[in-house]
């Protein structure tokens, strides 16, 4: 618990090494929530994010972008507009894609458990892609992911590939899955609250408590259709969670 907590304020005071330098104001309310936790530290973020990258000079690895070399010409984390990526166009000399990444949050926990809590809330929210990893030294790492990605090339060595007609149908779809994207995020916020709460309420029955937390993971990872008690779901969820493009829920667990 010492070590944890020592490691947790190192962490914390370390200054931002992200290319924006702070948290994305859409989930600040989030990590603050998940940093006020003594046995949670998250480690990285994004809210999520439209933007229009360009390749170097050597162009794509198999029309990907790797993102440690690539320039970005234009990038937002809210909804954005056609001629925003029109413009961004403009100064393209390389080979552009056009992509929406979707939340995406790293959590270190101090104890599997703490782990499990936070795998089952992002799965009743509908982060179907988020998974548990155990280092070699037992570091516990939780990733929040989703799989409603969007990546199009639109130009090739400066030269637009498209119309402008498509690039306003990707910017639509780009901005219905930010949408849901925030309405995701939000789920998760409130379930998490609801979560937490309850494992404090019952804080004075340790045994009670691993039952309950193993008794809801198991039936997550065993994608039972009945309401678990103490979880937050909802008829729209549970659309989503027969809809979801990878609808498996992710746990690897190395030793």
């Amino acid at each position: 618990m010492a070590a944890f907590w020592r490691w947790k304020e190192q962490r914390l005071a370390r200054a931002d090494e992200s290319r924006k330098g702070s948290v994305d104001e859409a989930i600040a309310g989030l990590v603050q929530l998940l940093n006020g936790q003594e046995r949670l530290c998250t480690t990285s973020s994004c809210a999520g994010r439209l933007l229009l990258a360009q390749a170097p000079a050597r162009g794509f690895n198999g029309y990907e972008v790797q993102k440690k070399n690539c320039s970005w010409l234009m990038v937002t984390h809210q909804l954005c507009a056609k001629e925003d990526v029109m413009t961004a166009l403009q100064k393209a000399t390389g080979d552009t894609v056009f992509k929406f990444e979707p939340f995406i949050l790293h959590v270190q926990c101090q104890e599997l458990q703490d782990a499990q809590l936070l795998h089952s809330v992002a799965i009743d929210s509908g982060f179907r892609n988020s998974g548990i990893t155990v280092g070699r030294r037992g570091k516990i790492m939780m990733a929040v992911r989703s799989t409603h990605c969007l990546e199009v090339p639109l130009s090739h060595m400066g030269k637009l590939m498209v119309t402008e007609e498509y690039v306003d149908f990707l910017v639509q779809i780009a901005n219905r899955k930010m949408e849901e994207n925030m309405k995701r995020i939000d789920r998760f916020y409130n379930c998490l609250q609801l979560a937490l709460k309850t494992e404090l309420s019952m804080s004075n029955s340790p045994h009670e408590t691993i039952q309950k937390t193993h008794s809801v993971y198991t039936h997550r990872r065993k994608r039972k259709p009945d309401k678990e008690p103490g979880v937050c779901t909802s008829s729209e969820n549970k659309e989503e969670s027969e809809t979801e493009d990878d609808p498996e829920a992710n746990l690897n667990i190395f030793s």
